[in-house]
């Protein structure tokens, strides 16, 4: 059994649709089991029509007008997506009524993406000749914790999704990026959610293989957009692509966690270039490359936490770290030096009362507008001039860097810049390190 998840992308209009089918027409033989995205830019859409609908417009008519010009561009009626229509435009209205928009009912809302796109999928597949089914993830096992918007699998529920799918005849097409919690309220694993759908799904039924096609060559050296020169990365070890997710890679954080767990290769793959090979990500892996990629992820704030009286203290770091838990911060780097702590964040929402409790026992300043960039390469460790070859570079080119920080296992070193140095700064190190 293999698992093969598509991306929104990679199901933004028939013509791709009717290439996704002749992919998996291809591995039939593999006994594919198929974990699907919303289609093209359905969740940003489903976002602004719960937002609009606190002020009375729900736009609900864009996305319902988009999936049957879709299922028509492909043949099919839209009878199967009717009663899911009729919820949605339900649950807008409910919205509008109360001026209220929990993130629970966020959720709900946007769970209409991926339960449109595997009707649709399934339908299509079964007028290509191929025995689909639709299935909503959270029906088969797919428990989490009621963290809406970035829910944490339970542990335990391997089992139960492994035996949904044991001695089921047909293809499987099933929503990624959703769960349900121990209410039954369905919840969401944060963006880019349905990597990780397939990677615990692939997991629980013991894969030989998790594909995650796109529309994009596989891993790249760094981000296409920046950087032309770009090309893409043949095979990462397991450890490379976790700390790439993390810092801003192409799939979600936590994708890697279950195929590690039961060391199941994972291949990032081009629906558009179906015979390429993609990115291998395998346990182990050996290469010459130093580096393997260079990530970013902007937008983030620079915190320093300055206390002269405490720092020395037994517990203070305890203390800080207790407050960014208690708000849900999510910290992306660490450093400390003798009067200070350093972090950074993309976690807004309750940032201010977490940086309001900081303040009862600590000066804390704050730096926005900041990106962290992280070179990745299991080699790193063995280079000791490396520091050198990153950082002598950018102080020729003026770019100031407020923060540095090299993680226990010693295949990455990520830093902090401005916004605005990001493009610059991606240019000069692919330079650096990947020119031929």
């Amino acid at each position: 059994m293999i698992v093969m998840k598509f991306g929104g992308s990679s199901l933004k209009n028939p013509a791709r649709i009717k290439q996704v089918a002749g992919i998996v027409k291809k591995q039939l033989a593999r006994k594919p089991i198929i974990v699907v995205s919303a289609h093209g830019l359905t969740t940003d859409w489903l976002l602004d029509s719960a937002r609009s609908a606190l002020s009375g417009h729900s736009k609900v008519k864009r996305i319902i007008d988009f999936h049957r010009r879709l299922v028509k561009g492909l043949g099919l009626s839209d009878q199967s997506l009717q009663p899911l229509f009729e919820e949605l435009r339900k649950m807008l209205r409910g919205i509008s009524g109360f001026k209220k928009l929990t993130p629970r009912r966020l959720d709900q809302i946007l769970s209409y993406g991926e339960r449109f796109s595997c009707r649709i999928m399934s339908d299509y597949f079964r007028t290509q000749g191929i025995p689909a089914r639709p299935v909503e993830s959270f029906k088969i096992g797919l428990m989490t914790d009621s963290d809406f918007g970035q829910a944490v699998p339970l542990a335990g529920i391997e089992k139960k999704i492994a035996s949904s799918f044991k001695n089921s005849k047909g293809v499987p097409v099933v929503t990624g990026f959703l769960g349900r919690d121990n209410y039954g309220q369905v919840t969401t694993l944060g963006r880019n959610g349905s990597d990780y759908s397939a990677a615990i799904i692939g997991a629980a039924g013991g894969a030989k293989e998790i594909q995650l096609w796109s529309d994009v060559d596989g891993i790249m050296t760094v981000d296409p957009r920046l950087v032309n020169r770009a090309v893409p990365v043949a095979r990462m070890s397991f450890n490379e692509a976790s700390e790439l997710a993390y810092y801003g890679g192409r799939f979600h954080p936590s994708t890697l966690i279950p195929a590690i767990k039961k060391n199941i290769p994972v291949r990032i793959l081009n629906m558009l270039k179906p015979d390429w090979p993609g990115t291998s990500i395998l346990k182990k892996c050996s290469s010459r490359d130093v580096i393997k990629s260079i990530v970013y992820k902007k937008n983030l704030q620079l915190i320093n936490i300055i206390s002269t009286r405490m720092l020395g203290y037994a517990g203070f770091l305890a203390k800080i770290f207790d407050v960014f838990a208690k708000h849900k911060v999510v910290l992306d780097m660490i450093a400390t030096s003798e009067v200070s702590v350093s972090v950074t964040t993309d976690s807004p929402r309750h940032l201010a009362r977490a940086i309001h409790e900081l303040a009862e026992f600590a000066e804390v300043k704050i730096l926005k507008n900041k990106a962290i960039i992280c070179v990745v390469g299991e080699r790193i460790r063995k280079k000791t001039t490396i520091a050198d070859s990153i950082f002598t570079p950018l102080k020729r080119a003026g770019i100031k860097v407020h923060m540095i920080s090299q993680g226990a296992t010693l295949i990455n070193i990520a830093f902090v810049v401005d916004n605005r140095n990001v493009r610059p700064t991606v240019k000069i190190l692919h330079r650096a390190f990947f020119r031929k």
